[in-house]
């Protein structure tokens, strides 16, 4: 078996787009090129998006996406993720514990 270097480069950009755009979706601190803000992180997986689907355009054209299985349910999660991060993140968060418990409180 050879490596396609096209194809793992598609792949590199397609998933490094995930762990950026879920940090500047929970407003995360994360170095990304555009540097430690949520609207930075955005836009590098937006960058990292746009590389992955030209890479993939120019290697195969982007209508063959159909019949990549690997490729397409990758880039189905990270739709899924876009679409819904702010929600599952604010749904599944741990809510705080207090930091003084009711008994040492006045009654």
């Amino acid at each position: 078996m050879k490596l396609n270097m096209l194809d793992f480069l598609t792949g590199l950009f397609l998933m490094n787009a995930m762990p950026h755009m879920l940090f500047g979706i929970i407003r995360l601190r994360f170095l990304s090129l555009f540097g430690f803000s949520a609207l930075g992180n955005l836009l590098y997986a937006l960058v990292n998006l746009s590389i992955a689907g030209s890479i993939y355009h120019y290697q195969y054209h982007i209508l063959s996406i159909k019949q990549d299985g690997i490729l397409l349910g990758a880039l189905v999660v990270v739709v899924i993720y876009a679409i819904t991060g702010r929600f599952l993140v604010g749904y599944f968060q741990a809510k705080p514990e207090p930091v003084m418990p009711d008994y040492f409180k006045d009654r």
